[in-house]
């Protein structure tokens, strides 16, 4: 079935590139246009009539045959030597595909040896290579992604196209040239953190005694809360949907933590007074007793304690923190007890920071329902990180992030933020975030390869502004089939920015539309 679709896709692409060429007059496409926007000002995809199926197949490269082989995942912290494929511009995520077209001897060696090796077959290390200044040496990023050679081709000219599939985050160790030229290097295979209905640890350390107090010990409400009986009804009631959201494993540690800061609260109420005073002089000298308490700390500070810490939680609010007693003689003294409410637990919730960023990125992309993307936040954080149209140094920055719920806040943050896009080197606006257009199964942004074997990374708008057009339409090569595409660069600085596709005929829509490099913008947002 699969080999019946894929043919006529091949079909598809191959009646459009024998129509003739038909290009509109350049100033058509530089005047700003709203008509083809929806309401909330994503592009308009109504009027498409162009498959962008047949992007994501890239068939550009020719025939390529698949290898019918998947590599098993390895387990974290799993020590390998591999062949290593180094990229300028380029940051490879899990699950995102990367096309090449291998020129280069050494890296036609690391290919050849990624189809032979015995310990890890068809797979290869990606990493990516930077400079820190454009006439700067160039230097190897340590985090990188493995990738599984998915389709295979050698060409008579002695290249190799392939088509590869990023799997597993890896650490690179050390590297090396083996005896045949190929670079290669000792990885080990990072651990991925696993999502939770709320962060990790956190249950025993952040107990919402606001719940306990208003179900356990009603008479306490308004004097430990301060507050009235609606504010609590509402803060109970937040609590118990919360419950309700939890698996029964989940649900069990939750209970535990209320039952024991519950006990220790109990405990406390039978102190002296000096403790008392002694605990009050104590918490006077520390902005956040709660967190930096060592007492509490039941074992070495996790990321997400860390994160806590560095987001605030805690500072400045003393009134929010009871003050308490903790010998370290009492066991269950030792669980931290704080006015903590439901949302709190959301902004670490893995579950529903991927409903955010999931909400977000339909506002700016217009993509249908990513319901099946939100039930797996390691997969929706990875699938945003290499989708997002940001610089190639900030992409780098969130492969590197180790803790979903981190990783998808920080992915929230540059959503909330994007707005314009700007050029790398001038900061000229060339486009909007409200231009984003999907012209591929794949994204509005994915990586494509020259026929000099270049790798970019393309983010695609319906249009753009500032740019000037560097010689005539080619159809050559086209990476969106039945396009003929032609050289942009900044008005203003010269920077070559991308290319202009334009429709080869006039059954096409759109008629044309602008991609631009992902390394030449700038993250200046706002």
């Amino acid at each position: 079935m699969e080999d019946e679709v894929e043919r006529r896709q091949i079909e598809q692409i191959l009646e459009l590139d024998q129509e003739e060429l038909q290009i509109e007059e350049v100033e058509g496409f530089l005047e700003s246009s709203d008509d083809d926007r929806d309401t909330n000002g994503v592009a308009s995809t109504e009027d498409f009539t162009f498959n962008t199926n047949l992007t994501s197949l890239h068939s550009y490269l020719g025939e390529v045959d698949d290898t019918r082989h998947r590599s098993a995942f390895w387990e974290g912290g799993a020590i390998l030597n591999i062949p290593l494929f180094y990229l300028e511009g380029v940051v490879l995520f899990p699950e995102a595909t990367l096309p090449l077209r291998v020129i280069q001897p050494r890296f036609i060696a690391a290919v050849n040896r990624a189809m032979n090796q015995a310990d890890a077959p068809y797979t290869m290390g990606v990493v990516r290579v930077y400079r820190d200044s454009d006439n700067g040496p160039l230097r190897l990023a340590k985090i990188g992604t493995t990738a599984e050679i998915r389709q295979y081709r050698p060409v008579e000219d002695g290249t190799i196209n392939v088509v590869t599939r990023g799997q597993q985050r890896f650490h690179l160790r050390r590297r090396w040239i083996d005896v045949e030229g190929a670079p290669c290097g000792e990885i080990q295979i990072i651990e991925e953190d696993v999502p939770f209905r709320t962060p990790r640890d956190a249950y025993a350390k952040l107990a919402p005694l606001s719940n306990l107090r208003s179900q356990q010990m009603p008479s306490l409400n308004a004097s430990s809360l301060g507050g009235g009986n609606e504010e609590n009804d509402s803060e109970a009631n937040s609590e118990e949907s919360f419950e309700s959201e939890l698996s029964q494993t989940e649900r069990r540690i939750h209970q535990a933590a209320i039952g024991s800061s519950y006990e220790s609260d109990r405990t406390d109420e039978s102190l002296s007074s000096n403790d008392d005073d002694k605990l009050s002089e104590s918490d006077d000298q520390s902005e956040s007793p709660c967190l930096n308490d060592s007492s509490f700390i039941l074992s070495s500070p996790s990321n997400h304690e860390k994160q806590i810490r560095n987001a605030g939680l805690g500072i400045g609010t003393k009134s929010m923190a009871r003050k308490v007693s903790r010998p370290r003689s009492h066991p269950s003294r030792t669980v931290s007890r704080a006015f903590w409410p439901y949302w709190v637990y959301q902004m670490y919730d893995s579950y529903c920071l991927a409903q955010k960023a999931a909400d977000l990125w339909k506002q700016i992309v217009g993509k249908p329902s990513m319901d099946g993307f939100v039930k797996k936040p390691d997969l929706l954080s990875f699938y945003i990180a290499s989708k997002i149209p940001i610089s190639e140094p900030t992409r780098q920055e969130l492969l590197e992030i180790d803790v979903i719920s981190c990783r998808l806040r920080r992915e929230i943050e540059l959503l909330e933020r994007l707005d314009r896009i700007q050029c790398r080197i001038c900061q000229t606006v060339i486009a909007r975030r409200s231009d984003m257009l999907v012209m591929s199964s794949d994204g509005p942004l994915g990586a494509y390869v020259n026929a000099y074997g270049t790798v970019h990374e393309v983010m695609t708008f319906c249009k753009a502004n500032g740019l000037a057009l560097i010689g005539l339409p080619d159809k050559e090569y086209s990476w969106f089939p039945g396009y003929a595409w032609t050289i942009i660069n900044c008005a203003s600085c010269e920077n070559h920015m991308g290319w202009l596709f334009t429709a080869t005929n006039d059954k096409l829509k759109p008629k044309s539309f602008w991609g631009i490099r992902s390394c030449q913008v700038t993250d200046e947002m706002r």
